[in-house]
């Protein structure tokens, strides 16, 4: 017969190995930290430049109209017809406690496409209309 101390000899070691869970772990770690820059999307826009701006506020996701080169005018990321743009926002704003809006327009667009954007915002029932713009580079002080 064997003794209680040949038993407790022979027992099955009842730790987890966590080594393996560990590199796989840092392995999908590397992987998102490479993909993710590469998954950022939105609409290119040259914006105007302004000698003053200021930061966007993060407090709630902001609702951005972007009108790109092309005319074509999106919601966030999202591709929307001028003639669909009212509808859509009034829509959004049905679910949102805040209604500010940004307008990004590419500085090659006409100035009558603008104003029908806002517009279109305004009537959907913007309470606030932002414009977004870029610094200028401002020139070296001697």
């Amino acid at each position: 017969m064997r003794s209680s101390k040949d038993r407790s000899d022979a027992a099955l070691m009842s730790d987890i190995n966590v080594t393996p869970f560990v590199d796989v772990m840092l392995v999908l770690l590397i992987i998102f930290m490479v993909t993710a820059p590469m998954m950022v999307q939105g609409v290119d826009v040259s914006l105007p430049e302004t000698s003053r701006s200021s930061q966007l506020s993060t407090e709630e996701d902001q609702l951005v109209v972007t009108i790109d080169q092309d005319n074509r005018v999106y919601i966030n990321d999202y591709e929307v017809g001028l003639e669909n743009l009212q509808e859509k926002l009034a829509k959004i704003f049905e679910n949102r406690h805040s209604r500010a809006v940004f307008l990004k327009a590419d500085e090659a667009i006409s100035y009558g496409r603008v104003v029908a954007v806002m517009s279109a915002v305004k009537a959907a029932g913007a309470e606030k209309l932002g414009m977004v713009t870029q610094p200028a580079d401002e020139p070296e002080k001697s």
